[in-house]
Protein backbone atom coordinates (compact mmCIF):
# COMPACT_ATOMS: atom_id res chain seq x y z
CA UNK A 1 0.00 0.00 0.00
CA UNK A 2 1.33 3.56 -1.08
CA UNK A 3 1.79 6.06 1.74
CA UNK A 4 -0.47 9.50 0.96
CA UNK A 5 1.84 12.25 0.24
CA UNK A 6 0.85 14.45 2.68
CA UNK A 7 2.83 17.58 4.62
CA UNK A 8 2.78 18.72 8.23
CA UNK A 9 1.42 22.37 9.55
CA UNK A 10 4.74 23.13 10.66
CA UNK A 11 6.59 22.21 7.60
CA UNK A 12 8.57 25.27 5.93
CA UNK A 13 6.08 26.44 3.11
CA UNK A 14 8.25 25.57 0.34
CA UNK A 15 7.59 21.95 1.61
CA UNK A 16 4.11 22.08 0.27
CA UNK A 17 4.84 23.97 -2.82
CA UNK A 18 7.93 21.48 -4.18
CA UNK A 19 5.87 18.56 -3.06
CA UNK A 20 3.00 19.62 -5.45
CA UNK A 21 5.30 20.62 -8.03
CA UNK A 22 7.37 17.15 -7.81
CA UNK A 23 3.98 14.97 -7.60
CA UNK A 24 2.56 16.67 -9.98
CA UNK A 25 -0.76 17.09 -8.03
CA UNK A 26 -2.86 20.10 -7.19
CA UNK A 27 -3.58 19.51 -3.42
CA UNK A 28 -1.82 18.16 -0.57
CA UNK A 29 -3.10 17.02 3.08
CA UNK A 30 -1.99 18.59 5.90
CA UNK A 31 -1.52 15.85 8.56
CA UNK A 32 -0.67 16.31 12.38
CA UNK A 33 1.89 13.98 14.39
CA UNK A 34 -0.88 11.36 14.72
CA UNK A 35 -1.70 10.92 11.00
CA UNK A 36 -4.67 13.16 11.77
CA UNK A 37 -6.18 15.82 8.41
CA UNK A 38 -5.67 19.28 9.73
CA UNK A 39 -5.93 20.95 6.92
CA UNK A 40 -5.40 20.69 3.58
CA UNK A 41 -3.14 22.94 0.86
CA UNK A 42 -3.89 23.11 -3.17
CA UNK A 43 -2.69 25.33 -5.82
CA UNK A 44 -5.13 28.06 -5.00
CA UNK A 45 -3.84 28.85 -1.76
CA UNK A 46 -0.63 30.02 -3.55
CA UNK A 47 -2.57 32.43 -5.68
CA UNK A 48 -2.60 35.81 -3.95
CA UNK A 49 -5.24 37.43 -5.72
CA UNK A 50 -5.14 41.32 -6.73
CA UNK A 51 -7.31 42.41 -3.55
CA UNK A 52 -5.05 39.94 -1.61
CA UNK A 53 -2.16 41.49 -2.79
CA UNK A 54 -3.09 45.13 -1.65
CA UNK A 55 -1.66 45.41 1.61
CA UNK A 56 -2.07 48.50 2.57
CA UNK A 57 -3.19 49.43 6.20
CA UNK A 58 -7.29 49.38 6.79
CA UNK A 59 -8.98 52.96 6.94
CA UNK A 60 -8.81 54.30 10.21
CA UNK A 61 -9.76 57.79 12.22
CA UNK A 62 -7.71 59.77 14.73
CA UNK A 63 -10.35 60.98 17.25
CA UNK A 64 -8.41 62.91 20.31
CA UNK A 65 -5.22 60.52 20.21
CA UNK A 66 -7.25 57.44 19.52
CA UNK A 67 -7.24 55.51 16.11
CA UNK A 68 -10.19 53.58 15.26
CA UNK A 69 -10.12 51.63 12.40
CA UNK A 70 -12.67 51.81 9.56
CA UNK A 71 -12.39 48.25 8.23
CA UNK A 72 -11.31 45.49 9.56
CA UNK A 73 -7.77 44.52 10.87
CA UNK A 74 -8.56 40.56 10.75
CA UNK A 75 -8.88 40.37 6.49
CA UNK A 76 -5.80 43.00 6.70
CA UNK A 77 -3.75 39.93 9.36
CA UNK A 78 -4.94 37.37 7.04
CA UNK A 79 -3.86 38.93 4.07
CA UNK A 80 -0.59 39.84 5.43
CA UNK A 81 0.04 36.08 6.69
CA UNK A 82 -0.49 34.65 3.44
CA UNK A 83 1.48 37.05 1.47
CA UNK A 84 4.23 36.52 4.12
CA UNK A 85 3.80 32.53 4.55
CA UNK A 86 6.63 30.59 6.06
CA UNK A 87 5.14 27.60 7.19
CA UNK A 88 2.47 25.49 6.07
CA UNK A 89 -0.06 26.17 8.48
CA UNK A 90 0.08 29.44 7.57
CA UNK A 91 -1.12 28.39 3.83
CA UNK A 92 -3.60 25.70 4.38
CA UNK A 93 -7.01 26.16 4.23
CA UNK A 94 -7.76 24.32 7.64
CA UNK A 95 -10.71 21.85 8.59
CA UNK A 96 -11.22 20.84 5.50
CA UNK A 97 -14.15 19.28 4.44
CA UNK A 98 -13.14 14.74 4.12
CA UNK A 99 -14.84 12.14 2.85
CA UNK A 100 -14.73 8.93 5.02
CA UNK A 101 -13.04 5.71 3.52
CA UNK A 102 -17.15 4.12 3.85
CA UNK A 103 -18.33 6.91 1.46
CA UNK A 104 -19.88 5.74 -1.52
CA UNK A 105 -19.38 7.51 -4.95
CA UNK A 106 -22.38 9.65 -4.96
CA UNK A 107 -21.79 10.43 -1.66
CA UNK A 108 -18.43 11.73 -2.06
CA UNK A 109 -19.39 13.66 -5.64
CA UNK A 110 -22.37 15.46 -3.58
CA UNK A 111 -19.61 16.69 -1.11
CA UNK A 112 -17.18 18.16 -4.09
CA UNK A 113 -20.34 19.75 -5.31
CA UNK A 114 -20.97 21.05 -2.51
CA UNK A 115 -17.81 22.36 -0.85
CA UNK A 116 -16.67 23.37 -4.55
CA UNK A 117 -13.42 21.82 -3.85
CA UNK A 118 -11.64 19.72 -6.01
CA UNK A 119 -9.70 17.65 -3.38
CA UNK A 120 -10.74 15.79 -0.25
CA UNK A 121 -8.91 14.01 2.24
CA UNK A 122 -10.27 10.96 2.66
CA UNK A 123 -10.02 9.44 6.67
CA UNK A 124 -10.64 6.65 8.20
CA UNK A 125 -13.35 6.56 11.55
CA UNK A 126 -10.24 7.51 13.51
CA UNK A 127 -9.82 10.90 11.34
CA UNK A 128 -6.58 9.37 10.18
CA UNK A 129 -5.06 10.36 6.37
CA UNK A 130 -6.43 7.42 4.43
CA UNK A 131 -6.57 8.65 0.87
CA UNK A 132 -7.08 11.78 -1.38
CA UNK A 133 -10.06 11.68 -3.85
CA UNK A 134 -10.36 13.88 -6.50
CA UNK A 135 -13.33 15.12 -8.64
CA UNK A 136 -12.17 13.71 -11.52
CA UNK A 137 -11.67 10.14 -9.54
CA UNK A 138 -15.51 11.11 -8.22
CA UNK A 139 -16.85 11.28 -11.85
CA UNK A 140 -14.99 7.78 -12.52
CA UNK A 141 -16.49 6.32 -9.90
CA UNK A 142 -19.79 7.30 -10.96
CA UNK A 143 -19.27 6.74 -14.68
CA UNK A 144 -18.47 3.05 -13.66
CA UNK A 145 -21.23 2.56 -11.30
CA UNK A 146 -19.51 1.95 -8.33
Amino acid sequence: MNAVPSVSPDDDARAAIESLADLDIAAIPVVDGDNRVVGIVSESDLVITESEADLHLPHFINIMGGVIFVESLKGFEERLKKGFAARVADLMTPEPVCARTGDDAREVARMIADSHHNHLPVVDDDGRLAGLVTRADALAALVAGD
